[in-house]
């Protein structure tokens, strides 16, 4: 039995899983390094369209996600697509069920209140080291730690969330 990764990318705005992504890309990027980013990104499609469904109406949004994460990959300049107007939430911790109810927490308050967001669950110990916190579930809104070690009462997490999409409005 193969076992199958899950990467999150962004695609149009949404983080999108996507199922062997980076071991298509490498497989990709060993046969495929002198084409143009046009084979190179039919080549990505087909690939990943075995084992990914792909609204047909987003098909050029995912074609210009893939070769942007396949020059990530080869260390090639790529132009990132960040929606400015987007409140940055991460939820840190390994998918324990407080983990998992805090990042649930999120995504309902977000809905309620008709927030934008880029909401991720960074589950990697290493990629967790980066934002300085220990104790975990952790909780980043912009690049501010508001919590650690425990999950913030709901009313609490829709008082910070309103706060950060109100700061976010006025980034131009």
């Amino acid at each position: 039995m193969t076992s199958t990764e899950v990467t999150q990318i962004m695609i149009a705005g949404f983080r999108t899983g996507i199922i062997d992504l980076n071991k298509v890309i490498e497989a990709v990027a060993g046969e495929f390094s002198r084409r143009t980013d046009d084979e190179i990104a039919d080549e990505l499609m087909k690939r990943l369209s075995k084992r990914n469904y792909m609204v047909p109406k987003a098909r050029d949004d995912y074609r210009t996600a893939f070769l942007r994460e396949y020059k990530k990959f080869v260390g090639e300049p790529f132009k990132e697509i960040v929606d400015p107007n987007a409140v940055q939430i991460r939820v840190l911790g390994p998918g324990c069920p407080n983990c998992e109810r805090l990042e649930q927490d999120i995504m309902v308050l977000l809905a309620e209140l008709q927030i934008k967001a880029d909401l991720e669950h960074v589950r990697d110990p290493s990629q967790i080291g980066t934002y300085g916190v220990m104790a975990m579930p952790a909780l980043v809104i912009n690049d501010k730690v508001m919590a650690a070690g425990k999950v913030p009462p709901k009313n609490t997490l829709k008082d910070w969330l309103l706060e950060a999409g109100r700061s976010q409005i006025y980034i131009v």
